[in-house]
C-alpha cells in the first residue's frame, strides 16, 4: 500500500463502519416508499395513463435508492453480517434485474482496475485511446460511435445490459459457479414475482406500471455509472505506473445535485460521499460527509462529454496530439502543481483546478522524482 493510499485510509477510517439502526431506516423507507408509489400508480390507472407515467419519475428514483443499497451490500458496507447483505442484496437484484453475486464480483474486479488501461472491461464502459481509436477502420470507429451515442448507450443499450444480458447465465466464466447460480436465481424470483404480481393485479396493468419504472430505472443507472469516471481531465494510467488511491481520487467524480436529491442519494457518490474505488469497506448507514470534490462534472457542464465525437479517451504519453475531433482527455499528462506549471486541459474552473491540486501534488511529484 502507498504512503498516499495509507494516509488516505487513516483519515477516512472512522467513516467505514456500517450503522444498523441507519441501515435498517435506509432500507425501510426506500422499500415502502417505493411500494407506496408503486401503489399510487396502480390506482392512477383508473384516471388516465398520463398520471401513471408522471408518478413513474419518483418512483424510480426510489428503485434507484433500493439498487444503491444492493450496491453498499455488495461492498459489505450496509450490515457487518455478510449474510444479512447477501440476502438483502439477493433479493433487491429481483427488483433491479441484477443478480447480486454476480454484481458483487464483477463491481469488485472495476474496483481493483478502475482507470488502468490493460485492465479495462469489468463494470466500466468501453472507452479507447486517442491511438487505438485512429488505428480503427472507418467501420470500427463507426461503431464505437454508435456506441457512445447517448440514444445507444443510455436508451438501448441500458434496455439490452438489465432485461437481456443480466438474463444469461453464460456470461461469466464456467468456473464461478456462484454467480451463476445468482443469475439463474434472479430469474426465478424475477418470473414468480411478475406471476404473483399479475395474478394480484393483472398482467396488463403490471406491464403499464413496471415498465416505465424499470426502464427509467435502467437509463438512470448508467448514467449515474457513467458520469462516475467519464468526464474530463480523468484518470487513465498504464499498469506499471496505476496506483489504487489515485484512481479512487482523480479518477471518480463528485456530483452536485439540488440538496433534496443529494440528501436522498447520500449513501453514494450523487450525493456526499467518498469517490467510489477508494475503499470496498465503508458507505452503507455511515454518517459520512465527506466533500471530496475533486471532480464536479455537474458543476460546469461535463465539459468532456461530446457523445457525438469519436472516443472519450486519454491522451497516451509521449503519442500524437489529438485531432480536434478527438476528445481532449489527459490522463498522466494531467498535472497540476507548482512542479508542474501546465495546467490540465478541459476547460474545468479555477475552484475545481485548485481542489484538484491538493490530492495530485504528491502523485506529480513522485513522477518527477
Amino acid at each position: 500500500m502507498s504512503q498516499t493510499e495509507t494516509t488516505w485510509s487513516a483519515r477516512l477510517a472512522r467513516y467505514k463502519g456500517p450503522d444498523l439502526s441507519r441501515s435498517v431506516w435506509q432500507l425501510a423507507s426506500a422499500a415502502v416508499l417505493f411500494a407506496a408509489a408503486w401503489a399510487l400508480m396502480y390506482v392512477s390507472l383508473g384516471v388516465g395513463y398520463w398520471l401513471t407515467l408522471l408518478l413513474a419519475v419518483p418512483t424510480c428514483f426510489f428503485l434507484v435508492r433500493l439498487f444503491i443499497i444492493q450496491h453498499d451490500c455488495g461492498h459489505g458496507s450496509f450490515f457487518r453480517s455478510t449474510r444479512a447483505a447477501d440476502l438483502v442484496g439477493s433479493v433487491l437484484g429481483v427488483l433491479t434485474l441484477t443478480p447480486y453475486h454476480y454484481w458483487k464480483k464483477t463491481h469488485a474486479l472495476h474496483h481493483a482496475t478502475s482507470g488502468n488501461l490493460e485492465h479495462r472491461g469489468f463494470g466500466d464502459i468501453d472507452t479507447l485511446t486517442v491511438d487505438e481509436y485512429l488505428a480503427l477502420s472507418r467501420w470500427g470507429q463507426f461503431k464505437y460511435r454508435v456506441y457512445r451515442h447517448p440514444v445507444v448507450l443510455f436508451g438501448i443499450g441500458a434496455i439490452l445490459h438489465f432485461f437481456v444480458r443480466h438474463r444469461i447465465p453464460t456470461i461469466v466464466p464456467r468456473e464461478w459457479t456462484r454467480e451463476r447460480r445468482s443469475i439463474l436465481w434472479t430469474d426465478v424470483g424475477l418470473v414468480a414475482g411478475i406471476v404473483l404480481m399479475g395474478t394480484l393485479v393483472g398482467f396488463r396493468s403490471l406491464v403499464l406500471v413496471q415498465l416505465p419504472v424499470t426502464l427509467l430505472t435502467c437509463m438512470i443507472g448508467v448514467w449515474l455509472f457513467y458520469v462516475q469516471h467519464q468526464f474530463e481531465p480523468t484518470y487513465w494510467e498504464h499498469d506499471d505506473r496505476w496506483a489504487y488511491d489515485a484512481a479512487a481520487l482523480q479518477g471518480s467524480s463528485y456530483y452536485r445535485l439540488p440538496r433534496l436529491l443529494g440528501s436522498w442519494c447520500r449513501l453514494k457518490q450523487c450525493g456526499a460521499s467518498p469517490p467510489d474505488p477508494l475503499s470496498t469497506s465503508w458507505r452503507g448507514g455511515t454518517r459520512l460527509r465527506v466533500s471530496l470534490r475533486l471532480k464536479t462534472p455537474g458543476s460546469y457542464g461535463l465539459s468532456g462529454v461530446v457523445f457525438f465525437r469519436p472516443p472519450l479517451a486519454p491522451v497516451a504519453q509521449g503519442g500524437p496530439r489529438p485531432r480536434e475531433s478527438v476528445m481532449r482527455l489527459t490522463g498522466r499528462n494531467a498535472h497540476m502543481c507548482n512542479s508542474c506549471p501546465t495546467a490540465p486541459r478541459g476547460g474545468a474552473p479555477q475552484s475545481v483546478v485548485a481542489a484538484r491540486h491538493a490530492t495530485r501534488h504528491q502523485v506529480c511529484t513522485e513522477r518527477e522524482t
